[in-house]
């Protein structure tokens, strides 16, 4: 039999790597924040890599370990937010219809995003909510942002041809649901940008309230007589 690789954890080596993964974690969540207080500050076309590196201290090739470009540290609080509606969209019971799941998916991704900014201080619930506006003020995100969502898209229907057993090569229903999911959940984040949250609730309660109210619709919208 193969000697056994696996180092137990006690290991000087695992505590080391242990420590390496958080030090490269804080590093990424520092020049996310640099970069998103930046953006809010003086403009994203007129914020550079250099001045994102240099308020973290550390040398623009440090920054492209961890980013491409300005576009993917500018959305990597939205991407961090859509890998965890991912995961929350993977786990919801097999008992709920494909909308429900997506549905309940997104109001569990930022309702715990809110909880989290509650019980640790964490303003990436914010820093999401001031993202939305500054991608449609900013053409250059925006088309970043819009492919992301095609590619979200893509998965989010892999995911619905998985639960239900389905073939999304010969079904197309995961791909139309996800379509159309993309397009309600923007229509939300538009509404939320333009300032339809209601009255003292500009967070992410506010941002479910918008986001359901826009779901409510999604039936009336596809099958009632409009007249």
């Amino acid at each position: 039999m193969a000697a056994q690789l696996t180092r137990p954890a006690t290991d000087p080596s695992c505590r080391v790597l242990g420590l390496r993964e958080r030090k490269k974690q804080r590093t990424r969540d520092a020049l996310v924040d640099a970069a998103h207080q930046l953006f809010l500050s003086q403009g994203y076309a007129r914020t550079t890599v250099d001045e994102i590196a240099a308020a973290v201290d550390v040398s623009q090739r440090t920054f492209f370990r961890y980013f491409a470009n300005k576009d993917e540290v500018a959305l990597a609080i939205l991407a961090d937010a859509e890998d965890h509606f991912v995961a929350n969209l993977g786990a919801r019971p097999a008992t709920e219809n494909p909308l429900q799941a997506l549905r309940n998916a997104i109001v569990q991704t930022w309702r715990e995003l809110g909880t989290a900014r509650e019980t640790t201080g964490s303003s990436s619930i914010t820093a999401a909510l001031e993202l939305l506006q500054l991608i449609e003020d900013t053409p250059t995100l925006l088309a970043a942002h819009l492919r992301r969502i095609t590619e979200q898209e893509r998965i989010v229907a892999g995911i619905l041809a998985e639960r239900e057993g389905l073939d999304p090569a010969a079904d197309l229903r995961p791909k139309v649901l996800a379509a159309v999911f993309g397009g309600v959940l923007r229509s939300a984040h538009l509404s939320w940008s333009a300032g339809d949250a209601p009255v003292g609730d500009a967070g992410p309660e506010g941002m479910i309230t918008i986001i359901e109210s826009h779901f409510d619709q999604l039936g009336p919208a596809l099958a009632g007589d409009w007249r």
